[in-house]
C-alpha cells in the first residue's frame, strides 16, 4: 500500500453516506495558534495536504477569529466540491472589533492567536445562533455546503459554572437548528467539536448526533474514553474525528521539545510517562510521533485523525508519521510496560494502519 492510498483510506463518520480520509487537516494553526502563520505557508501547506492525499478538512470560526476559515476557504473553493469533506463549527458567534479598540482578550480561554483578524467570539448555542454561525461560515470559506457542523466547545471545561446555561440553549433550540440545518441545508453530519467525554455522553442522550470531534482524550497518554464513549460511538455507528492525538505537542517532540500537555505545561508525571515511551521507541526504532498518529485510528469508532500543521514540512512529517511501518511487536511492549491498555486496539498488521 501506497503512502497516498493509505493516507486517503476511507471510513464512513456516522450512519449517512458520509466518508472521511484516515488523515485529516485541522486548520487551527493556520489561524495562528501560539505562533504566527503567513499567506503562503498556509497555502502551501493545504496544497502538500491535498497532494499527499488528505480529503478530510477541519476549521472553526474561533481559529485565529476568522483568519482559518478565510484560508482554508480560499484553497478549497477552486477544488471539486465532492471530492472532499468539509467540517466548522458553531457556538460563538463572531462580532466586529469597534476599528478604534485596542485588540482585547477573549473572555474564553486565553490569548493564544498570534495576529488574529478583528472579531471577537461570542458564545451562542441558541436556534438563532447556530444558524447565523452556519450562515456566516458558508460566507468566509465561500462555499455553499459544509459536510460537518459541530458544537464547538459545549462543556463544563469551557464553560465552568455557565456550563448549565449553555447546554439550556441548546435543549431550547440549538439542538432543533442542527437538525434543521441536516435536513434542509446539505449538512451530512452534525455533532460535537469538544475536549470533553461527558458532554459527548450527554449529548447522546438527547439528541441523535453523528459524530464528534475529540480532542484528546484517546491518546497514548489518555485512554479512559475506553470504558464508555467508545464503546457506546461503536455500538451507535457514531463517527469519532480524532484531534489533539500529540497531546499538545509533547507526544510529537517528546521530552526535549516543548514540554505542552493539553494545552498547559505537562507535570513531572507525564513527563516521566513520556520518557517511558520514548525508552520503548529507542529499542524499536519507532518515532514517538508515529506512535501517537497510529495508535487511536487501530480503534474500529475512530473515522479519521485529524492533525494540524503550519506548514508542508510539517504535512509531511505527519503523513511520513502516519504511514510508517510499526512492527506488532511495539505495541505488545507498549501493553507489557503498562503504557498503554491491554484492551486498547493497535494497528495488526507491521506494514498497513488496520
Amino acid at each position: 500500500m501506497t503512502m497516498t492510498s493509505t493516507i486517503a483510506r476511507l471510513r464512513p463518520l456516522g450512519r449517512r453516506g458520509l466518508q472521511t480520509t484516515a488523515l485529516g487537516m485541522g486548520a487551527a494553526g493556520l489561524g495562528g495558534l501560539y505562533r504566527d502563520v503567513t499567506e503562503e505557508d498556509a497555502q502551501t501547506a493545504l496544497d502538500a495536504a491535498w497532494d499527499a492525499g488528505i480529503r478530510t478538512f477541519d476549521v472553526a470560526p474561533y481559529y485565529g477569529y476568522t483568519k482559518a476559515e478565510h484560508r482554508l476557504g480560499r484553497n478549497l473553493r477552486v477544488r471539486e466540491r465532492d471530492a472532499f469533506v468539509l467540517s466548522t463549527k458553531v457556538g460563538r458567534v463572531m462580532r466586529p472589533r469597534a476599528y478604534d479598540a485596542p485588540r482585547a482578550t477573549p473572555r474564553d480561554g486565553g490569548d493564544d492567536w498570534i495576529s488574529p483578524l478583528p472579531f471577537e467570539p461570542h458564545f451562542d448555542y441558541s436556534y438563532d445562533g447556530v444558524l447565523r454561525s452556519f450562515e456566516d461560515s458558508q460566507q468566509r470559506l465561500g462555499v455553499s455546503r459544509i459536510d460537518v457542523i459541530l458544537l464547538h466547545d459545549i462543556g463544563r471545561d469551557t464553560h465552568g459554572e455557565q456550563a448549565g446555561h449553555y447546554w439550556r440553549q441548546l435543549l431550547d433550540g440549538g439542538f432543533k437548528a442542527l437538525d434543521e440545518l441536516r435536513a434542509t441545508r446539505g449538512v451530512r453530519a452534525v455533532g460535537l467539536g469538544v475536549n470533553e467525554v461527558e458532554v459527548v455522553l450527554d449529548a447522546l442522550r438527547e439528541f441523535d448526533i453523528d459524530c464528534t470531534l475529540l480532542a484528546g482524550r484517546y491518546t497514548l497518554l489518555e485512554q479512559a474514553s475506553l470504558d464508555v464513549l467508545l464503546p457506546e460511538c461503536e455500538r451507535r455507528g457514531v463517527g469519532i474525528l480524532l484531534g489533539g492525538a500529540f497531546n499538545s505537542g509533547i507526544l510529537a517532540q517528546g521530552t526535549k521539545g516543548e514540554l505542552k500537555f493539553n494545552y498547559g505545561a505537562a507535570n513531572d508525571e507525564i513527563v516521566r510517562r513520556v520518557q517511558a515511551f520514548e525508552a520503548v521507541c529507542a529499542a524499536f526504532d519507532v518515532p514517538l510521533a508515529a506512535a501517537a498518529l497510529q495508535f487511536p485510528y487501530a480503534h474500529p469508532a475512530v473515522s479519521s485523525v485529524v492533525t494540524g500543521a503550519r506548514t508542508a514540512h510539517e504535512v509531511a512529517q505527519n503523513v511520513a508519521s502516519f504511514t510508517r511501518p510499526i512492527p506488532f511487536a511495539f505495541w505488545q511492549a507498549l501493553k507489557d510496560a503498562g503504557l498503554i491498555r491491554r484492551e486498547a486496539p493497535t494497528p495488526a498488521d507491521p506494514a498497513v494502519i488496520a
